[in-house]
């Protein structure tokens, strides 16, 4: 099936429509689809139901309990836009719920059409599952050798950094949200041990769950990536003055009296199954082996020493 006419419920998606060079046949995205910028020109087919942009991360957690506790939706579909888009193909995802729109706003999207669209769910739990699914997608709107070259590239990219020959491998924590603590799951450990250290606590393709400060004590990292669910640098940073900064059992882990604390923009390079967490992969070589990986660029403001 060629489709002429896509909507998109998540942002990597809308991405990666993009970089497939096919984005006329965009004619719906969510609110969050920003990137590349022209993204937010499309129509806005979903919508959230508060506004995250100014609120701290326990404030955030706070309102998805208690949105979650009474069964009310995170997001809501703009019922118009969906109607005049008239797409024959829906991208949406089964990864998590929290962080795009999910199965109801698909169902409430069918209803409401009457030519029924073919439905792809993304929901890729490692850094080949994101791969695989650029290959569908491509096959999908009819890119096929443009999918092709765009994973061999990003291929070609891992490899370059997974084959060094890497002797001294630090323990690393990701934590994925601050307040409370959550661990990085799905694609991130993997991201982690492609770029030369040892990930603690989760492993590749679990879900992110809650944990405590023990937990983190008790493996006792080298180094921790602070990569909060959506956030940049800047919020990152200002989470960490807010919550953690004067947090004295926070002080005593080994790694914050070493200083091997750092914040990298998770919204852009490890939130989200985009092909951007190759780039992702390349941040965190860098920031655990600079004197090895020297000459790899990446992205200005993509990470920080705390």
């Amino acid at each position: 099936m060629n489709s002429k006419r896509i909507i998109s419920f998540l942002p990597s998606a809308t991405e990666l429509i993009y970089e497939l060079g096919a984005q006329e046949k965009l004619f719906g995205v969510t609110h969050e689809c920003n990137f590349p910028s022209d993204a937010s020109n499309k129509p806005k087919v979903i919508e959230s139901v508060f506004e995250p942009e100014n609120m701290s991360s326990q404030e955030i957690d706070e309102k998805i309990c208690s949105l979650s506790e009474k069964g009310e939706d995170i997001y809501k579909l703009v019922v118009k836009n969906v109607s005049n888009a008239k797409p024959d193909l829906i991208i949406s995802q089964e990864i998590c719920e929290v962080c795009s729109a999910y199965t109801n706003q698909v169902k409430n999207a069918i209803e409401i059409l009457d030519e029924k669209p073919e439905i792809y769910s993304m929901s890729p739990h490692d850094v080949q599952g994101i791969l695989k699914c650029v290959e569908d997608i491509a096959e999908k709107i009819d890119e096929v050798q443009r999918g092709a070259k765009i994973i061999n590239s990003l291929n070609s990219r891992i490899n370059k950094i997974k084959d060094m020959q890497i002797s001294n491998k630090p323990k690393v924590l990701g934590i994925e949200w601050v307040k409370p603590f959550f661990t990085s799951g799905h694609w991130v450990p993997e991201m982690i041990e492609y770029s030369g250290g040892i990930n603690m606590i989760t492993k590749t393709g679990e879900h992110s769950r809650k944990m405590n400060i023990e937990e983190i004590e008790n493996v006792d990292p080298d180094v921790i990536i602070l990569m909060p669910c959506g956030f940049d640098v800047k919020r990152t940073v200002s989470e960490y003055e807010k919550y953690l900064r004067s947090d004295s059992k926070w002080n005593q882990l080994r790694a914050v009296k070493e200083k091997k604390v750092f914040a990298v923009d998770a919204n852009s390079f490890f939130s989200k199954p985009s092909i951007r967490v190759v780039s992702g992969i390349e941040i965190l070589a860098k920031i655990l082996h600079p004197e090895i990986f020297t000459d790899l660029e990446v992205p200005s403001n993509s990470f920080l020493k705390i």
